[in-house]
């Protein structure tokens, strides 16, 4: 058994190669009698049309491209990465374009990569998420003109489209909500500094709590796993003052350190309360329940995806702004929930 050919239907056809591929391909040259012959018989085979020649003839790849710089444990574990995949594999499975996915360690061959895809006709375009405080990808994707979405981006990009969510009462929102339960010592365990929402959540949380208790609270920077995150939850924890509360840039983090802190006699919220800025089953699972900000993941990829296709097939597309965030409040910051 072989993969039927445009050959194997001119034979069954009794038609030469080139009838088969003006029928296959809706072009004049054939009778209307023996173009529906043709496509009946290409039906029976189960012909099925190669991407690679749809590439050559229609400069399509029917595919895009989505690189991420992420630690191998940080994969395997973080709900997040995970839900953004399945949201785009949702919208793109619909409309018969592939995702073309790679997981790199090294963000210096990231940018490489992407112009090999690209020269090399492999995608369409590209999506791109988790924006660096120094980046080389914009520039080069105006250079370029490859199509490209960025992921919940947190400010515009001339000539690149993104999906934005107004994350600046967020931080506040969280400060705010510690703060009405008598917390006055807060902390924060972050993300890598090198990520531009990393730094903006830090600027964030340094302004709004010097202005509501007169001081900079302190913050650790991580690589968003769950062991780094447990450390430096240990580590604010043996400082003085210790905190009371510590507002987590990820679910990871947060579920992990409550996991910890149970088995080492810190009481949350009692002792500690804990905040994470992203929810998940992981916040749900663990106890207590972790108090987080809710977004449906799936669903902004998945609008991702849409505002890339329309950027491919248009050539243009505006940014889309997205929901902001809820905070859902659960037992790790109020024990009445």
């Amino acid at each position: 058994m072989h993969r039927p050919t445009i050959l194997d239907i001119a034979k069954a056809a009794g038609v030469s190669k080139g009838a088969v591929s003006y029928a296959l391909n809706g072009r004049p040259g054939v009778s209307v009698e023996t173009r529906a012959r043709i496509l009946g018989i290409a039906e029976e085979l189960g012909w099925i049309p190669s991407s690679a020649a749809r590439a050559l003839s229609s400069d399509r790849a029917e595919a895009v491209g989505l690189i991420a710089v992420r630690d191998p444990e940080l994969v395997a574990t973080e709900p997040y990465f995970m839900r953004m995949v399945a949201g785009l594999e949702r919208t793109l499975s619909q409309r018969g374009v592939a995702l073309l996915l790679t997981v790199v360690s090294d963000p210096t061959v990231e940018l490489d990569l992407y112009r090999r895809w690209w020269g090399g006709r492999r995608i369409d375009g590209m999506l791109l998420f988790d924006m660096r405080v120094t980046d080389p990808r914009p520039a080069w994707l105006r250079k370029s003109g490859a199509p490209a979405v960025i992921i919940g981006a947190q400010r515009r990009y001339p000539g690149i489209s993104c999906t934005r969510v107004n994350y600046q009462d967020t931080m506040s929102r969280a400060v705010n909500h510690l703060l009405e339960l008598g917390h006055r010592r807060l902390a924060r365990v972050s993300g890598p500094r090198t990520l531009e929402h990393v730094v903006r959540r830090e600027r964030s949380f340094t302004e709004i709590t010097r202005t509501l208790l007169g001081e900079e609270q302190p913050q650790v920077e991580t690589d968003y796993t769950a062991a780094r995150g447990v450390a430096a939850t240990r580590a604010l924890l043996a400082t003085e003052p210790a905190p009371t509360a510590i507002i987590y840039d990820n679910d990871v983090m947060a579920a992990a350190s409550v996991a910890a802190l149970g088995s080492e006699g810190v009481r949350v919220p009692a002792d500690l309360a804990v905040l994470a800025w992203d929810d998940s089953p992981l916040c749900q699972l663990v106890h207590p329940a972790v108090t987080a900000f809710t977004h449906d993941i799936m669903d902004e990829a998945s609008r991702a995806a849409e505002l890339l296709l329309t950027r491919i097939e248009t050539g243009t597309a505006l940014d889309r702004f997205l929901d902001a965030p809820r905070l859902t409040v659960r037992a790790s910051t109020d024990w009445t929930r």
